[in-house]
């Protein structure tokens, strides 16, 4: 995507749509003004009034997320103006301008326009300008984002080609703009890999997109083919897959910003299931389209890897992706196994269905063995999580109280939200085993915490967090801000925590 800056006035902007902002406060008596971005005062001044003619009559409030457009007659040089809404002034921050920006481009790229200018600027004590370029190019290409490579369509050629930024000071805010790029197509790439199909995104050649990402952006690569499973005795990745054709991959990205010293660096762990059917304990065939979706905590980390290489944060990031499929056949494993992990724990197994905390249980405990912390994973893992907190949020479960924090805080940063779950040792009791060390599976009463439970019998005393993505990572329609299929969650959130803990 071609995305430039600009410092030319707003009214002689050439293009096919020009989005400027208003919000609004309260004034008493259960009434709200107005209140518009300097740009939007600009348009509004060279067309007559006509904005606040609109906003007085109520038919536009400025309202979040809140679309109008105006089709300018050649008064100015934009054919159209968008107006988008923030909401109410008091509660504006970064992540609302971004938001609006998401919006406004999702509109004008599902009505095919071509070049747009974003002059979403907004002046208040929470937002500064570099915070403010950053937040229109991220929501800017989040929101005109789209998969259409395998649609014969008569759309080509239409859609969003360039961005222009209105910007005061063009050197001051070029690095904002490119980092507001960097987030945004790291994040795109994630969504890009989820959206693909099964039958072209299989473990084989998502460890070939890894590997060619890594030499893009200068990573350090390592796949470890099956024999090299065999001799760590990764003993959940290779039972997984058993049931697949398709020999199982695990993915090392390594980046290096910082002397080794006696600190490794943080590991990134990412479930890279391509396809679940759910092995023996077969899933129903309703939405098991969808389970080409199961390798979205892979997709993040690797969305991740990119954009933390391209920033250059002083940190060290090891990234650990066990990937394969999960599928029936008759050398599937069995519900009734005992599996070895890597570190020596075996797992009597209950449910075949509840494969991704096996890989994950060897991914982790790989990354223990090389003395990486923290450990976060990333795991489209239970439908408990979508029970307990719907499509909002994603479950946070977490052995360290300033992980916790550290996390929450570069998720609000990033604009995407988490809430802490509990990880107390009684629910250790739904894991406890006749026969093995513990259960794969707690049954259906609190899934997700017995879930991530079992997680933490891989991590020893390292710091460690565990991000069910399950019902965040997807959208299962069109929504105001974006297509439906993959949202990329968690990849700007890892590069904020990334960078946050290089400062």
């Amino acid at each position: 995507m071609n995305i430039q800056a600009t410092t030319q006035a707003v009214q002689d902007i050439d293009c096919d749509a020009l989005i400027v902002a208003v919000a609004h406060h309260a004034i008493g008596g259960g009434k709200q003004e107005a209140l518009f971005s300097s740009p939007a005062t600009t348009v509004d001044r060279v067309l007559d009034g006509v904005l606040r003619n609109v906003c007085a009559d109520g038919e536009f409030k400025g309202d979040l997320g809140e679309l109008l457009t105006i089709h300018t007659m050649g008064r100015i040089a934009a054919k159209r103006v968008i107006v988008v809404g923030l909401g109410t002034q008091e509660k504006i921050r970064t992540h609302t301008l971004c938001f609006a920006s998401q919006i406004a481009a999702h509109h004008a790229q599902d009505i095919g326009l071509h070049q747009v200018a974003l002059a979403l600027e907004w002046d208040n004590k929470h937002i500064n300008n570099v915070q403010a370029v950053q937040a229109q190019v991220e929501g800017a290409l989040l929101g005109s984002y789209t998969f259409r490579r395998y649609q014969h369509s008569d759309r080509k050629g239409r859609g969003i080609g360039q961005f222009l930024l209105l910007v005061d000071k063009m050197d001051e805010l070029e690095q904002a703009l490119r980092r507001g790029q960097t987030l945004a197509e790291a994040t795109n790439f994630a969504r890009d890999l989820v959206n693909e199909p099964p039958n072209v995104l299989t473990p084989y050649e998502l460890a070939h997109r890894a590997s060619a990402m890594a030499k893009q952006f200068a990573l350090e690569c390592e796949i470890l083919d099956r024999k090299k499973m065999e001799e760590l005795g990764m003993g959940g990745l290779l039972a997984v897959t058993r049931g697949s054709a398709e020999p199982p991959q695990f993915i090392i990205l390594r980046y290096r910003g910082a002397d080794q010293g006696s600190d490794k660096g943080m590991a990134l762990v990412g479930k890279g299931i391509t396809f679940d059917t759910g092995g023996i304990s077969i899933k129903p065939a309703d939405a098991m389209d969808e389970m080409k979706g199961d390798m979205a905590g892979a997709a993040a980390v690797l969305g991740a890897m990119q954009a933390i290489a391209a920033l250059r944060p002083a940190i060290n990031v090891t990234a650990l992706i066990p990937t394969c499929e999960n599928m029936p056949s008759g050398t599937a494993y069995h519900p009734g196994d005992i599996l070895r992990i890597m570190n020596g724990k075996t797992i009597e197994i209950v449910n075949t269905d509840a494969e991704g905390r096996l890989i994950l249980a060897d991914a982790l405990s790989y990354a223990v063995q090389q003395g990486l912390s923290p450990i976060i994973d990333l795991a489209t893992l239970t439908g408990g999580v979508v029970v307990a907190l719907g499509h909002i949020m994603t479950g946070l479960f977490c052995n360290n109280e300033q992980l916790t924090k550290d996390i929450l805080t570069a998720g609000e940063a990033a604009g995407e939200k988490f809430w802490p779950m509990p990880l107390d040792e009684e629910y250790a009791e739904q894991i406890k085993s006749d026969i093995a060390d513990i259960k794969q599976s707690g049954g259906r009463v609190a899934s997700s915490v017995t879930a991530a439970k079992i997680l933490e019998q891989f991590v020893g005393n390292t710091q460690w967090a565990h991000l069910d993505i399950a019902g965040t990572s997807y959208v299962d329609s069109v929504r105001p801000y974006q297509e439906k299929g993959a949202t990329g969650v968690g990849v700007r959130t890892l590069v904020e925590l990334a960078v946050q803990r290089a400062n």
